[in-house]
């Protein structure tokens, strides 16, 4: 019976691993993020949508890896229906792309790769 609850703790741990979120980006940090001079990338999505729960870690170890050269957000639309509204969001999830002045760049929309997100970022100006 032992080596059944080791794995099923050792599950749990996976499970909760591939749960890593960044926390829900606030109006405030969206505006500093666009007027910081780095690129940024906002994800908008859902905590329970099955293609943003994909892109969770992805998003995280990018913000870790990225920390000083660009911005990396996620805005939980369900939980802040006026960004939804900002941004012209029709489907989730959308990665909006800005460059270091704060313009947007480019659009997508569905699950996206780091290395399609990293691709995107350079073309905005990451260093």
């Amino acid at each position: 019976m032992r080596p059944v609850i080791t794995a099923f703790a050792f599950i749990l741990t996976l499970a909760g691993a591939a749960q890593a979120e960044l926390p829900s980006a606030t109006d405030s940090s969206i505006r500093l993020s666009l007027s910081s001079g780095k690129p940024t990338v906002i994800d908008l999505g859902a905590r329970t949508c099955i293609p943003c729960k994909k892109m969770a870690p992805i998003l995280e170890s990018l913000s870790a890896e990225y920390r000083n050269k660009a911005s990396v957000l996620f805005i939980d639309v369900h939980e802040n229906q006026a960004a939804a509204d900002k941004f012209r969001i029709q489907m989730i999830p959308t990665q909006v792309f800005f460059n270091a002045k704060g313009k947007e760049v480019k659009r997508h929309v569905g699950f996206m790769e780091k290395a399609e997100i990293v691709k995107e970022l350079k073309a905005a100006g990451l260093k």
